[in-house]
């Protein structure tokens, strides 16, 4: 998969939400950041998951200009599709690229999955 990056400035972050699954603990937190497409502002909402990505995200404050990595995982669920965009990092824009020969973690390395217990 591509290496995705956006250079956006935090708007809102979402309370922490956590939980036991089959597989332990989660934990994650949404945020909103708004990014300039050509002429017009735009918005789009991340999800920090993992204990350590939250952690990461709290670095950073409303306002603040960030650097976002991501993948974009896509689900079905009763006939209607979901996107999630996942962080794997967050630094200070501006900030320089992974080190060549360092990967993007794929969606299998990403932590956390919801199954089928969707709720909505």
């Amino acid at each position: 998969m591509a290496n995705l990056e956006l250079e956006a400035r935090i708007t809102l972050k979402q309370p922490i939400q956590s939980g036991q699954g089959a597989r332990g603990p989660w934990e994650r937190q949404e945020f909103v950041v708004e990014y300039q497409d050509g002429n017009f502002p735009s918005s789009a909402c991340f999800t920090a998951w993992g204990q350590d990505k939250v952690a990461e995200l709290a670095r950073y404050q409303v306002g603040d200009m960030v650097k976002i990595s991501f993948n974009i995982r896509g689900r079905e669920y009763n006939g209607r599709w979901f996107n999630d965009l996942r962080v794997w990092r967050i630094s200070p824009a501006g900030a320089a690229s992974s080190p060549a020969g360092a990967p993007a973690p794929s969606l299998d390395d990403m932590p956390g999955e919801f199954g089928d217990d969707l709720p909505f």
